[in-house]
């Protein structure tokens, strides 16, 4: 798309938010209840563009991308109005005779960046959000995502461009959209991206939400029950091929239970896959041969007890098992980010929290234990931004449970009613009667008002 033609949509859409047109909560319900029908229709060829880009199975399409947004959009369409309604709040007595109230605005024309990993999902989970607040929409998915990025088009054509539209193009696109003043940016992808975005935005002090990643940590205390445990990281590990943000990224297992927990693992793994996992139908590709080249780099670390087959002609890794993993092995310098698991353990609980210590904030930590007073001790002393016990990945799912990084792995949550708040300016307003106008705050001060004044705000 040339820029030319891509300045004339920017322009033609500020036009169209600033005539009002996405203010009305029917306008907006409508269009939404539209998304809904065509995503529907629409179902059958996402998960084949999504099976033709990397492979992925047609349940985990289902599970994670199609349903999941398919449930976004049956909750916002049922509470929008709820959402919408300005909210009273208390007045301080000081400002005695008034009433205040919260109003939610849309902040105007959003950038939605979204990534290749969950292409449909994180595309429009985003969307949902900035629509449903009254926002218009720029979507740039990655490129890396053609078949999607196909059928995507395909849904947002049935709209107006000056509401939604679609720009597709190379870095230089991606470039050209991050120069222009958007009201508000929604970025999903990684740590260093992230940071570049972020000081774009910066430049015209645009606000921002950024979906990031991070090292995971998973803990599998002694008293675990082993087998549940194996079967749930098992699957919030391999799922998508490990190509997940909140995914497990390495396991800390208690030194007394690890040979008899990596024999269950790599069991469930074959219940899952088979012996020959290239050949199952449920187990995804890697995006592109260069990530298979990366990932091939990180089974030189510990020890491979299971797994790491790799294909770059395929786009294969298999899932792989490496134990005694050094804190600074190789393969603990970054987000893994495919179905590589290295597994480090431990004597004592407290090198649990020096091992996680050593990165930085991760999106998720997981922690499998059947003592309350342990699970809940390493919630208080550790710090994500999502958090799940004796299972993975399945926070996530949760419209009730806003999703989101800290530090490192992102900032500014979303999905159900906090994506609406998150693409909403919560415009606080505080109304004064004229029924009277108390001298109190005028000048001439004097002791009286000073008393006065220590008492009223109290």
């Amino acid at each position: 798309m040339e820029k030319q033609e891509i300045q004339l949509r920017l322009d033609n859409q500020r036009n169209f938010f600033s005539a009002g047109n996405t203010l009305s909560i029917d306008f907006r319900i409508e269009i939404l209840k539209k998304l809904r029908s065509l995503v529907i229709k629409h179902e059958q060829e996402i998960k084949n563009a999504i099976w033709n880009d990397f492979h992925k199975p047609e349940f985990e399409v289902i599970s994670t991308e199609t349903r999941f947004v398919i449930k976004e959009l049956n909750l916002t369409i049922r509470k929008l109005r709820h959402w919408s309604r300005k909210k009273r709040v208390r007045t301080p007595l000081v400002h005695f005779i008034a009433h205040s109230y919260i109003v939610p605005q849309p902040y105007g024309q959003v950038l939605v960046l979204s990534p290749w990993n969950f292409p449909f999902q994180l595309s429009f989970m985003p969307l949902i959000g900035a629509l449903a607040a009254g926002n218009c929409v720029v979507l740039k998915a990655s490129r890396q995502v053609p078949n999607t990025i196909s059928v995507m088009e395909k849904i947002l054509d049935n709209f107006p461009k000056e509401l939604i539209s679609m720009i597709n193009g190379d870095h230089s696109i991606s470039e050209y959209l991050l120069n222009y003043n958007f009201d508000y940016i929604f970025f999903t992808g990684s740590c260093k991206t992230g940071k570049y975005v972020m000081e774009m935005a910066s430049k015209n002090l645009t606000p921002l939400t950024l979906e990031l990643g991070g090292k995971n940590p998973c803990v599998v205390a002694a008293d675990a029950k082993l087998d549940f445990a194996a079967k749930r990281i098992a699957w919030g590990k391999f799922m998508n091929a490990g190509q997940t943000c909140i995914c497990p990224d390495y396991l800390i297992i208690d030194k007394k239970i690890e040979e008899k927990f990596l024999e269950l693992l790599i069991n469930e793994v074959k219940a899952f896959y088979g012996e020959e996992v290239k050949e199952s139908n449920h187990f995804a590709r890697i995006i592109n041969r260069e990530n298979v080249f990366r990932l091939s780099s990180f089974l030189k670390s510990g020890k491979l007890v299971y797994g790491g087959d790799c294909d770059p002609d395929d786009c294969y890794v298999s899932p792989a098992i490496i134990k005694d993993v050094a804190p600074d092995d190789p393969i603990m310098q970054e987000e893994v980010f495919g179905p590589i698991l290295p597994v480090i353990d431990f004597d004592d609980f407290e090198d649990v929290y020096r091992i996680i210590s050593r990165y930085p904030k991760p999106i998720a930590t997981y922690i499998f234990t059947g003592n309350k007073k342990l699970y809940n001790k390493f919630i208080q002393n550790t710090q994500s931004g999502t958090a799940a016990i004796n299972d993975t990945v399945i926070q996530i799912a949760s419209p009730y449970l806003p999703y989101g990084g800290v530090g490192n792995s992102g900032m500014g949550k979303y999905h159900g009613k906090k994506s609406f708040e998150t693409f909403s300016n919560m415009r606080s307003v505080i109304v004064k009667s004229n029924l009277l106008d108390i001298n109190l705050r005028y000048p001439p001060y004097n002791r009286t008002k000073e008393r006065l004044i220590t008492l009223l705000m109290r």
